[in-house]
């Protein structure tokens, strides 16, 4: 029965992932049709943006627990209270990143970009920046979904994002249809088109679908109240910013190895977008796990959400396992479907079976941190990711890839056996913290973070 709502929760969030991978996959494929200019525009941009974003969003990523403990106590009319005031919180924060996408002159100067390159940067991050109001109202929406174990409705959404969002970026980046040639930045352009689409959607969804209605959403209108804004926020704010070490620790450790030169660089982005795309099944178990252990301890049933988390452990572990096993079985061919470029590959093979190797730990942590957002517990785990993947991770890839402090430098390989080493160490610590914390004669308070 456990398996079965497992199975029933974490596919469409998986759909729903992939869906948004596939945007970034189609803005890089055409731009890199464009120019090499147009390429690296959008590479930049998207980093910066994904930087900002991700951490917003991840505040907003507290709704879903709150949900699933209202829930699972059947307490409908305050899950419409949480709604409402999520709704103001994701406005508040849009206006922040809309500011910093506006004004990315502190990110740019650690690019040093050509003139024009920087020029089709900034337009980029204008035209993404109104994407941000929609897209985090989105995220609400996602939570409220996710929260009452109605996770389809974000895939369908997330689908007909991807379907809208890939002949809008044909038709405003290459001039198609009579529209004007915008280049790169034309995919962001059609994002925030996409963004505002997707958004109207789910709120029609949600004025329309009967499942939605016994929540009241539309029920009244509330002013923005900090009071009840504060456990939305004190819960989000660890989250977002453990979103935060994780997206900057990729960043720059992007960054370093591009010192390496252009093969070695091109093999690591092989390399993260492949564990990119392997930590989209983890991640999806970990947010159906989180759900259905949220259901639980809102109804009081420690034992129950117990029983979740180590089936979803275990089911993570076992995924993991298999999946590494296929990365380093199938290296070389994973790898000629990105690239011809003999050098490449050969640096990207290499690089694959410390991916491998890295994925095997990163999707038991996967699993684990969203087990322990479904707990309210954001804290600790925010504190074991800094010192793991600053420390360890980008430190300890520093040393390993750069100097001879530790033996001759191993390049983008020292990088990935460091950022392997780091995630060994959040995993064990954040798996063996949630074990602590399930203990279910022990219990814990409704709004505590620690």
């Amino acid at each position: 029965m456990m398996l079965r709502e497992l199975y029933r929760l974490a596919w469409p969030v998986l759909v729903a992932q992939l869906a948004v991978m596939a945007n970034g996959v189609a803005d890089t494929m055409m731009a890199g049709r464009l120019s090499a200019e147009d390429l690296a525009a959008v590479g930049v941009g998207a980093s910066v943006y994904i930087t900002v974003f991700v951490t917003a969003m991840g505040v907003l990523l507290a709704l879903s627990p709150v949900v699933a403990h209202h829930y699972g106590a059947g307490r409908r009319e305050e899950i419409g209270a949480d709604i409402r005031q999520a709704a103001w919180l994701a406005m508040f924060l849009a206006v922040a990143v809309v500011l910093l996408l506006r004004f990315p002159d502190p990110f740019l100067a650690l690019s040093r970009l050509r003139p024009d390159v920087d020029a089709k940067v900034r337009d980029y991050l204008d035209a993404v920046s109104w994407s941000a109001a929609p897209m985090l109202m989105f995220r609400v929406f996602y939570g409220f979904s996710s929260g009452i174990g109605q996770p389809r409705p974000v895939m369908l959404l997330n689908l007909l994002g991807l379907l809208l969002k890939v002949p809008l970026n044909a038709v405003l980046m290459f001039g198609l249809l009579g529209a004007p040639r915008l280049g790169g930045p034309g995919c962001a352009v059609a994002s925030a088109i996409t963004g505002w689409l997707v958004f109207l959607a789910a709120l029609w969804w949600c004025r329309r679908n009967p499942e939605y209605a016994p929540y009241g959403l539309f029920a009244r209108f509330e002013a923005p109240s900090w009071m009840a804004m504060k456990p939305l926020v004190s819960l989000g704010l660890p989250i977002g910013a453990t979103f935060l070490v994780d997206v900057t620790a990729f960043t720059f450790m992007a960054l370093f190895v591009a010192r390496l030169g252009p093969e070695v660089s091109g093999a690591h982005q092989i390399a993260s977008n492949l564990a990119a795309l392997a930590f989209m099944l983890p991640m999806a178990l970990g947010n159906a796990t989180g759900v259905l252990a949220g259901h639980a301890l809102g109804a009081g049933d420690r034992p129950r959400a117990r029983q979740a988390a180590l089936a979803g452990l275990g089911v993570g572990f076992a995924m993991a396992l298999v999946a590494a096993a296929a990365i380093a079985l199938f290296s070389r061919q994973i790898v000629a479907l990105y690239t011809p470029d003999a050098t490449v590959g050969a640096i990207a093979g290499s690089l694959l079976l410390w991916v491998a190797l890295y994925h095997v730990f990163d999707g038991v942590q996967a699993v684990a941190v969203n087990v322990l957002r479904g707990y309210k517990k954001a804290t600790v785990p925010m504190v074991i990711y800094a010192v793991s993947l600053w420390g360890i991770g980008l430190g300890g890839g520093y040393v390993l890839g750069l100097t001879d402090l530790a033996g001759p430098a191993r390049g983008a390989v020292g990088y990935w056996q460091a950022a392997g080493a780091s995630l060994a160490m959040a995993g064990v610590l954040v798996t063996l913290y949630l074990l602590r914390i399930s203990a279910y004669p022990s219990p814990a308070p409704a709004r505590t973070t620690a």
